[in-house]
């Protein structure tokens, strides 16, 4: 262990505090998961914009369901999506998918939205793409399993993109379960196995875009972070060692950080399951959460030096820049059930042949 790294009785002082998040931020964050995953009263603005969610969203999907024609493209399509906001596990899902397919004799590429990105069109990423351009999310999962990925706000467009240059037999459109313009032969819904669906209310009442019984609709439900409930997949995210961001061959078992201060930061959907992750394993966490797809700054990292500052994979891919021998990254491991992915493996083939 690094004799720099302060043990846990010692409370660290900050010495660069981010400017990109206001305390009005903070506030509104802290009163959403209040009404949404607590038991506040939901406001009446917010009732009532629900309503007009609803509306247009059951319009929407009634929409594709009667007139409008989804597009299909020539090979199958697997579709991940969760039907609230945030923080359920899909980019982990679409990696355990896709390690899943790969070693099954399938081909996988990936679509996305390319949330947080400033691609406009449609995109391939590559070897000169940075998350700021095509996203956090598809930028991880390119560079974690090396299957072509092509972002794109019409996925319809990208699908079309990625079959006319990549050799592939399957996509999966990340984050598409409502993009009811891609026809789709099997849908995976990723739960919060924890916070499940809230209140159980539409946005921004609650965190659902679409009814909880949208997910039983779904051929899968993969349940992350408790016991899943019924028919529900379980999935397993296990850390691996800690890595550089600066020199990744620079590695640590984790357990050399137990019973050490460490300053944790996570800008995903549910930040709290990253800080519980790390206590886990027996260390004193001074969380930094952020805003999901937060563009951080270096400012936003800067803490005392010589303590460890670990991080998501999602985050470190937009903290590598600038990051310094402090800066660590926890992968995560998907672990998916064998009988799953087999079962998942067999539909695609069908599908391919229909």
């Amino acid at each position: 262990m690094p004799s720099s790294w302060r043990v846990a009785a010692i409370t660290p002082r900050c010495t660069a505090c981010s400017s990109t998040i206001s305390a009005a931020d903070v506030r509104d964050a802290t009163r959403r998961e209040a009404v949404w995953y607590g038991h506040q009263p939901v406001p009446l603005a917010w009732r009532l914009l629900e309503t007009l969610f609803a509306q247009v969203s059951a319009l929407r999907r009634w929409s594709y369901r009667r007139w409008l024609k989804p597009r299909r493209l020539p090979v199958p399509v697997i579709v991940v999506g969760n039907v609230s906001v945030g923080g359920t596990g899909k980019t982990p899902v679409t990696i355990g998918l896709i390690e899943g397919l790969c070693a099954r004799g399938l081909r996988p590429g990936v679509i996305s939205r390319g949330y947080g990105g400033a691609v406009e069109s449609v995109q391939r990423v590559d070897a000169g793409s940075t998350p700021a351009l095509v996203g956090d999310e598809p930028f991880l999962i390119h560079q974690r399993t090396g299957v072509p990925v092509v972002v794109g706000r019409d996925r319809v467009a990208a699908g079309e993109y990625l079959l006319r240059t990549d050799d592939v037999d399957v996509v999966i459109a990340d984050d598409g379960l409502q993009h009811y313009r891609l026809a789709r032969d099997i849908e995976i819904c990723v739960v919060d196995g924890v916070r499940r669906f809230g209140n159980g209310r539409l946005l921004p009442a609650g965190p659902l875009r679409e009814p909880a019984s949208r997910a039983s609709e779904c051929d899968f439900v993969i349940c992350n972070g408790a016991a899943p409930r019924g028919d529900e997949i379980a999935l397993h995210l296990v850390p691996s060692e800690a890595v550089s961001l600066r020199e990744p061959v620079r590695r640590q078992p984790l357990a050399a950080f137990a019973g050490v201060t460490v300053h944790a930061v996570a800008g995903i959907g549910n930040p709290a399951r990253f800080f519980d992750m790390l206590r886990a394993q027996g260390m004193a966490v001074i969380a930094h959460p952020f805003p999901d797809h937060h563009a951080f700054t270096a400012a936003d990292v800067v803490f005392e030096p010589g303590m460890p500052v670990l991080m998501t994979d999602k985050d470190a891919v937009k903290v590598r820049p600038f990051a310094t021998d402090d800066h660590w990254t926890i992968p995560v491991l998907s672990q998916l059930p064998d009988a799953f992915l087999d079962a998942l493996a067999a539909r695609v083939r069908n599908a391919a042949h229909r």
